[in-house]
């Protein structure tokens, strides 16, 4: 009887390694994937980034804007264009803070 409920014990406990076996497989599996598609959507990434670096120069701005300025009717900025910052509106309680 001892020997019996030993074998069921060991076919038992060997269907218990197999399954734990056999998820870790699959995690493990499924952990490659993952870094594998994090890494190709890293070098996607740095791919755009170079490519908005380049299509972003500033001389190439410059070219466009000339290029385009009497269509888009833009203007050329000047210094009387922007304003100071005493010309700002702030809210009564900011400036009273002090006060309080």
């Amino acid at each position: 009887m001892f020997y019996v409920l030993s074998a069921f014990a060991v076919m038992g406990l060997a269907i218990w390694a197999y399954g734990q076996n056999d998820r870790t497989q699959r995690a493990k599996n499924e952990t490659r994937e993952l870094r594998r598609e994090i890494r190709s959507l890293t070098e996607a990434i740095n791919v755009q980034r170079a490519e908005w670096a380049y299509l972003n120069r500033p001389e190439r701005l410059l070219a466009l804007a000339e290029m385009n300025a009497s269509r888009l009717g833009l203007l050329s900025l000047e210094g009387r264009q922007f304003g100071h910052i005493s010309e700002i509106p702030y809210p009564i309680s900011l400036t009273r803070r002090g006060d309080d």
